[in-house]
Formats: C-alpha cells, structure tokens, sequence
C-alpha cells in the first residue's frame, strides 16, 4: 500500500488534491480511497487529507500516519513539529515552493533522505501562469507523479480532466504537465549529480 498526506491550509484544495490522486489510480484499475482531517473549516486554518493507493480493497480508514509521501501545499507550514511525523528515510516529500531546502531551513532535516526523493516545485507560481489563480493542487499531482511514479501523468490530466471543464481544466492539466517536467528535470539532474560524486 502506497499512503499520502497532504498538508496545506484551508482555500488551497487539499481535500480536492487527494481526492484526484485517488481518482488517479481507480483510472490505471488500482484500489484508493481518500478523505480530509479538518483542525478547523476556516479559510487559512491548516488542513490535512489523506490518500492511500493498493492493488488490494483497501480496509483501514484512520488518518495516515506513517506515510510513503509527503505533498506540502503551503511552505508556511514547514516548521511544524508534526510535520513530517511518520515518514520513513525512504519516503517522499514533495514542497511547494521555490526556494530550496537549504533557503527553506530543511537542508539538516533532508539530509537523512534519498536526495532524489525530496524535491521543491513552484506549483503555486506554475498555476498562477497556467491557470491565472494560485492553486498548488494540479501541479503538485503532476510532480508527485514524476517523482514517485505512484500513478501516471496521464492518470492524473484525466482525473483533472474529470473533475473539471473548459479552461479551469486546461490551465489545470498545463500546470500539471510543467510540474511533471519540471520535477523529472531536477530527479535527472540531482542523478547526474550524485554519478559524479561517486565516479
């Protein structure tokens, strides 16, 4: 089983965000399931949801706790104690920004991971260009897809495709592809990276 929590602030689309992962993977005939962990429904407040992804019926329903992936919709968040509780030095992390883990002050945390597997993404830039608003949600799924491979880029443009129409689809499903290009560009480049280092 393939567990994710999201993490974000109420307005961002952090329910929504899951909710297209797990139609992602029902697409490619995989089993999911996701839900929200509300702290509190106003605007801004910090909200969770979570998503899990099996060959197999899914049977548990709490809240994910030790999780395969991390996708953080808001920067802001970062120094929460509890934020990253659970993930495992093999896990994923996905952050929404443009500033580096160093600039992010997560370079001593990141360090203890697969460099390759925690990676930084505009997507709120991305969906500012593609779609004129500043949802993280889409584009965050399109580099979760170049990252983990969970589920596919095409999955997810139908999932998008599904859940919305016109041009909020369009500019939705471009932000996703430049997500999914941009994070498999910087994978490639940190592998390069670490082949030097090695040779």
């Amino acid at each position: 089983m393939f567990q994710v929590r999201f993490h974000g602030r109420g307005g961002q689309g952090v329910v929504t965000a899951a909710e297209l992962l797990a139609s992602a993977a029902f697409r490619e005939g995989r089993h999911a399931q996701a839900f929200p962990s509300f702290g509190s429904e106003r605007m801004g407040a910090p909200v969770m949801s979570f998503c899990r992804i099996d060959d197999k019926p899914i049977r548990a329903h709490e809240p994910v706790s030790e999780p395969d992936a991390l996708i953080i919709q808001d920067p802001t968040l970062l120094h929460q104690a509890d934020l990253f509780a659970g993930l495992g030095r093999d896990g994923y992390m996905l952050v929404n920004s443009a500033h580096d883990f160093a600039q992010l002050g997560l370079d001593e945390f990141a360090g203890g991971f697969h460099q390759d597997r925690l990676l930084v993404v505009p997507a709120s830039s991305l969906a500012m260009t593609h779609l004129g608003r500043p949802l993280p949600g889409a584009p965050l799924l399109g580099g979760f897809a170049a990252l983990t491979w969970a589920v596919s880029l095409d999955a997810v443009l139908a999932a998008i495709n599904e859940r919305f129409t016109g041009k909020v689809a369009e500019g939705n499903a471009a932000a996703a592809r430049a997500a999914f290009d941009f994070v498999r560009d910087e994978r490639e480049a940190l592998t390069v990276e670490e082949a030097r280092a090695d040779a």
